[in-house]
């Protein structure tokens, strides 16, 4: 299968509440997350980083020229691919082997990305079968609780492992948005990867359905708000929304 070189790799939307959204179109949308830029008055906070297939940061300096925070929600690949390009990295603990030593297996590659991930390519000669994810160890454990102070704004750091060990997302209590990663999103939840822990991923639901959250910018898929998260939250406690095929989820 041949396929095009793309002209323009990331795409972005603007939100309220200083939020931008950036994502890779041309990969699919099992593999393509939601890249979050937050905007603060002394530092900005990037949430997630995508495949790294191409360079991230130079679409980052565009919308700021502020210090960048960048926080990994979990260290699968279609997250931090981009890590390594900042220099401020934050994750939890409980990932920071896989951030130091990543590979095919680790990062959850294999079985993941292959020729029909994509419909145009980031370059010439780009070989998914060779894709990697260049190490970027973590510079600052966070755990739960913790604060992320940009100035003018504060997230606090929740622990949300299920999906991975170290899986968090961060809320900002002042204007309830929650960028949660892949702990919770309007799609099928994907628990049955090497580290996946349904059991734990139920204690995450079960304290997601009381967090004070007007709007959920998750991992992959739309946005949504607080009504819909709880429900999402309760089918999963009940049993639904379990793990089904890589075409369905996020990883």
């Amino acid at each position: 299968m041949t396929h095009p070189v793309a002209q323009q790799w990331f795409h972005r939307r603007s939100f309220s509440d200083g939020v931008t959204m950036l994502w890779e179109p041309h990969a699919h949308p099992s593999t393509r997350c939601n890249i979050w830029h937050i905007a603060g008055r002394d530092r900005d906070l990037l949430f997630d980083t995508g495949m790294g297939v191409m360079p991230l940061a130079p679409e980052i300096a565009k919308l700021s020229g502020r210090p960048v925070l960048c926080f990994g929600s979990h260290s699968h690949f279609d997250h931090v691919g981009g890590h390594h390009e900042f220099p401020e990295r934050l994750m939890h603990a409980a990932e920071a082997e896989i951030m130091a030593r990543p590979d095919r297996d680790n990062m959850i590659i294999e079985g993941w990305v292959r020729t029909d991930t994509f419909d145009a390519l980031p370059y010439r000669d780009f070989a998914p079968e060779r894709y990697t994810v260049q190490a970027a160890p973590i510079t600052r454990p966070v755990d739960d609780g913790d604060v992320i102070d940009l100035g003018d704004r504060v997230f606090e750091v929740l622990h949300l492992p299920g999906h991975s060990p170290g899986s968090c997302g961060v809320l900002e209590r002042a204007t309830g948005l929650f960028f949660s990663g892949d702990v919770i999103l309007d799609g099928k939840l994907l628990d049955d990867l090497y580290h996946s822990v349904p059991e734990d991923f139920v204690e995450s639901m079960e304290r997601i359905r009381e967090l004070p959250v007007t709007t959920v910018h998750a991992g992959h898929h739309k946005s949504f708000g607080r009504d819909r998260m709880c429900e999402i939250a309760e089918d999963y406690i009940k049993g639904r929304r379990r793990a089904g095929c890589p075409a369905e989820h996020g990883s």
